[in-house]
């Protein structure tokens, strides 16, 4: 039975399935009062889950319908190239594969400097931009003359998006407690799949306006799903929540109760962690010090170098088995769907379990199946076969990389250096992402010894990092539980207990 008893032992469970003792905690607050505390309401389980589902209404979907066009955004140049992108534009393999790599520059380099804005701007505001300015860039992107114009078009594209994701990630760990959030999260980043699926469907349907104003049905795929990202963004103002203090819809003794279960999420019933701290360069130094979190780039490339790859691939494998490329494009929709229900099914499951590594190695270790078959078998033989393998890939690397972002989001604290150190393992990350535009080599096809083989060894190495990470989590959490807290009070105040973070000896990691 896979559980953190460490953890276990001493956490305070404000979970909607356990009862949450309100004077348990008042108790706490009166020992331990930091000006924030004031007239808890008193609200039992069934409460507990009222408040969170009005959280979740009002949060995860918006943020679901701007993770699936941002995903969709950036993945459209895959179905634009079966609709004929390439040809129109004279791109030779090269060219396409710069033009895909170039986004994830810029991508990844600009995640910390906006997840820091974050802790200067309303994230909504913020956000906002992001999203008009990477669906105007779409647009444009469908009205491209030459190679030189579509790469301009893609780096930009990478500048705006690069700061929605973390952005995202960030904002679902300021409303939920530490085994709440995964669950939250895979509601959002399941959009991926979907986005995946959806873009099939979408692209199918957007060729057919080949022709229309003397347009290539390549590039209204672009125009099309920019239009629809901008005016999106222009709602997000008025329908995205920034935090509990500024939500109308909470009441103040809901919004009291939130601020303050969060506080308490420490992994102690003694620890404490601040939430509405101001950001501050030494959170900056802590976060990149911090040699845990380098060892969580190691493990995201075994989803991005994979997956950005096999997004901008996957629809000329499918077509490569002999099917037009309408076919390919609606080929490629059972596909993600499947990543899709892999997803909220392994995040559930983490969170209910109350532990992250197991749902890292477990699906990397399917997806890790499915690149070995790919590699194994005779290609262009046995085409149904190639295509069965294609679900182990999306059922696999999803699921693992947000486990991953949850594991990161419940191990840091405080909230500043929890947004840089997100930013941080998501801009690494991402970087892989311009490996994987590179692996899937035209003149390999239709067998991609290099796409697969990298895949692999990626799949493998951030199965052995999960488990080293996994040990040093323990390990630390061991230490710790040798202190009691009256040895911990004596040596720190309350305050440079609180400034520590997720350095103080009260804390206690998730693993």
């Amino acid at each position: 039975m896979i559980e953190d008893r460490s953890l276990e032992k001493h956490e305070l469970e404000f979970v909607e399935t356990n009862p949450v003792d309100i004077d348990h905690l008042e108790d706490q607050a009166a020992a331990n009062d930091n000006g924030h505390g004031h007239g808890l309401p008193s609200y039992d389980a069934a409460e507990t889950h009222r408040v969170l589902r009005k959280i979740d209404w009002r949060l995860l979907p918006p943020l679901a319908l701007l993770y699936l066009l941002a995903f969709l955004d950036k993945g459209n140049l895959g179905n634009a190239n079966v609709a004929g992108m390439s040809k129109d534009l004279n791109l030779t393999g090269t060219q396409y594969n710069l033009a895909a790599t170039m986004f994830f520059i810029p991508y990844a380099v600009f995640e910390i400097p906006s997840n820091i804005v974050l802790k200067i701007l309303r994230p909504s505001r913020w956000i906002t931009l992001l999203v008009i300015l990477w669906g105007t860039i779409i647009v444009c992107a469908g009205i491209v003359t030459n190679y030189h114009g579509l790469l301009i078009a893609r780096i930009f594209l990478g500048v705006a998006e690069a700061g929605f994701f973390p952005a995202a990630t960030f904002l679902v760990s300021e409303w939920y407690c530490r085994f709440e959030v995964q669950t939250r999260m895979s509601v959002f980043f399941s959009a991926a799949s979907m986005a995946g699926a959806f873009s099939g469907l979408l692209a199918y349907g957007i060729q057919q306006m080949d022709g229309i104003a003397n347009l290539a049905g390549w590039r209204w795929i672009f125009i099309i799903e920019g239009i629809v990202t901008v005016l999106t963004g222009l709602a997000i103002p008025f329908v995205l929540p920034d935090s509990p203090e500024g939500a109308s819809w909470l009441t103040p003794e809901e919004k009291r109760f939130i601020r303050y279960r969060l506080e308490r999420d420490s992994g102690t019933a003694e620890g404490r962690v601040e939430t509405l701290d101001h950001f501050q360069t030494k959170y900056l130094v802590a976060a990149i010090m911090d040699w845990k979190l380098w060892f969580t780039v190691f493990i995201y490339w075994g989803n991005t170098i994979p997956v950005y790859a096999f997004s901008i691939t996957a629809p000329t494998i499918i077509k490569d088995l002999g099917y037009t490329s309408a076919q390919a494009q609606l080929l490629t929709i059972p596909v993600y769907f499947a990543g899709l229900v892999s997803t909220i099914g392994f995040s559930w499951a983490a969170d209910k379990r109350r532990s992250r590594w197991p749902f890292i190695v477990i699906p990397y270790g399917i997806s890790l199946i499915g690149f070995l078959g790919l590699l194994a078998i005779p290609h262009p033989k046995l085409p149904g076969l190639t295509y069965a393998f294609l679900f182990p890939i999306t059922i696999g690397v999803y699921p693992a990389v947000i486990t991953l972002v949850s594991w990161v989001a419940n191990n840091i604290a405080p909230t500043s250096k929890r947004a840089i150190g997100l930013a941080m393992s998501i801009m690494m990350g991402n970087f892989g992402g311009a490996i994987g535009s590179n692996i899937y080599l035209r003149q390999e096809a239709p067998r991609y010894w290099t796409g697969y083989g990298v895949s692999i060894a990626c799949s493998a190495l951030a199965i052995a990092s999960t488990f080293i990470l996994k040990w040093a989590y323990q390990r630390e959490n061991r230490k710790r539980d040798q202190l009691s807290e009256e040895e911990v009070r004596a040596k720190y105040t309350e305050a440079e207990l609180l400034d520590m973070g997720d350095k103080s000896p009260l804390y206690r990691y998730v693993y």
